[in-house]
């Protein structure tokens, strides 16, 4: 059973009623000690067939989690992906069917149910596509049982910029609670992996240990 969705403001949504509570968007590990040495790795817009077993078997090489933020379209495209994600003892987050959000209709782009029923596990968190939040789509979100999840690092992979790029973002921002922001899915993918290739090395010299966005 998911757990609870503190609130932190009560707006109407559109098409709506009655009014929905409004639960923040999460950047950082909940809970985390200023002294906690503890960073939450994400990986959006897979599963990808080429991309996603490479990052899985890299984060189990280094005795690593993440949280996997999935599009519906693609989940339900490669379901075997998504069973090998939890199998690996990783956790999910819903990144909306198609990246896409109608800010008049949020609800409709969640792709929640289906990955549940895919997973046959529970998704407890939603990000939006883009980083774009707005209080209706945090509403249904939390209505429908997810914890909206940002991000307070971003790898900037998605640009392409080289792997040292990538690494030199991530280890500039890291902090104790960290959550970084990669990509598993939506193009070509190999700077990411030859990054994490890296990062997961140096995050184990260094002492940091990673952990999922709830602090477990």
């Amino acid at each position: 059973m998911t757990a609870p969705v503190a609130a932190h403001e009560v707006v109407p949504v559109v098409g709506e009623a009655p009014a929905l509570p409004v639960p923040e968007v999460l950047t950082d590990v909940v809970g985390t000690p200023a002294v906690a040495r503890t960073v939450a790795l994400t990986f959006d817009d897979g599963p990808d067939p080429r991309w996603t077993p490479q990052v899985l078997d890299l984060l189990a090489r280094h005795h690593a989690v993440a949280t996997f933020c999935l599009l519906g379209e693609n989940a339900a495209r490669h379901p075997e992906l998504v069973r090998a994600i939890v199998d690996a003892g990783m956790r999910l987050c819903d990144h909306s069917r198609s990246h896409v959000i109608d800010p008049a209709a949020p609800g409709d782009g969640l792709a929640h149910a289906e990955l549940v029923d895919l997973a046959g596990t529970e998704v407890p968190w939603f990000r939006a596509p883009g980083g774009a939040w707005s209080p209706a789509l945090q509403a249904a979100a939390g209505a429908a049982g997810m914890r909206p999840l940002g991000w307070s690092v971003d790898s900037r992979d998605w640009t392409r910029p080289g792997v040292d790029a990538i690494v030199a973002q991530v280890q500039r921002g890291i902090h104790p609670g960290a959550v970084v922001l990669l990509h598993d899915g939506g193009g070509h993918r190999d700077q990411t992996v030859a990054a994490l290739e890296q990062l997961l090395p140096w995050l184990e010299a260094q002492c940091w240990t990673t952990g999922f966005p709830d602090g477990a």
